[in-house]
């Protein structure tokens, strides 16, 4: 079954000239083209462009959609990886709901605003075992003194550096880059200034920094941020590389 490209533009929620310029940068060839010039998409075609279309939604431009897609070729797979971080997306915005309305309530009702309840979904404190064991009781109450005072603002914002991180690790694990890339060294090279951010006054070792990164991997609660156990696994290998050069 083949599906005109009008009737793909309303379906998908997106215009004629868009399906066109994809056409034209080679992102996705319709499956032919009528003897009246209007082209026509199959099942195969409309597969590539669900993925584009999620891709495009989880921030990537053009050139990287076209990267990701030329990296991954098996269509079940890819969007198994797709469905993993919708669901988190949904599991995201339904605890953004949450607490919205709980801060409309708390307005309405000239109740005084808690902005534990105003930033749920990113509760440090869960994690404080782990940090604990690992680097020490005075590590943590560092990390949660500072987090503490950064105040509302200064949480969103580190809140919004580590969606950007997860996503962009995960596009580069799906577009099959190598750890040591430019691009996700320079990727890592953020993420360690964002990890420091939040250490103190002390840096984190390179050991550290490699206990942080097989925290990832072997905790299930870190590694779904990234995308499962074999995007963790990238992020890994990418600080590794990043801790060899930089931190050695």
């Amino acid at each position: 079954m083949q599906w005109s490209i009008h009737d793909i533009a309303r379906l998908s929620g997106t215009t004629s000239r868009t399906l066109r310029h994809y056409h034209d940068i080679g992102l996705l060839h319709p499956s032919s083209i009528g003897a009246n010039g209007y082209r026509y998409y199959d099942e195969a075609a409309l597969t590539r462009l669900q993925r584009i279309l999620m891709l495009r939604d989880l921030g990537l431009g053009l050139p990287a959609i076209a990267e990701v897609l030329a990296g991954q070729t098996d269509d079940v797979r890819a969007l198994v990886t797709h469905l993993h971080w919708l669901e988190l997306e949904r599991e995201r915005v339904a605890r953004q709901i949450a607490s919205v309305t709980t801060t409309i309530r708390q307005l309405e009702g000239g109740e005084q605003l808690m902005a534990e309840d105003m930033f749920d979904g990113f509760d440090h404190t869960v994690y404080q075992d782990e940090v604990e064991q690992r680097w020490g009781a005075d590590a943590y109450a560092r990390s949660d003194r500072w987090w503490r005072e950064l105040g509302a603002e200064g949480q969103a914002a580190f809140k919004n550096e580590v969606d950007q991180l997860q996503r962009g690790f995960a596009a580069a694990h799906a577009a099959g880059t190598p750890a040591d890339d430019a691009d996700v060294q320079a990727l890592t090279a953020r993420h360690y200034a964002w990890v420091r951010a939040g250490w103190g006054d002390t840096a984190p070792s390179a050991e550290a920094y490699l206990g942080l990164g097989d925290m990832y991997v072997a905790d299930p609660r870190f590694a779904k941020h990234y995308g499962g156990p074999e995007a963790a696994e990238f992020v890994r290998e990418a600080m590794r590389v990043y801790a060899a050069s930089e931190l050695a």
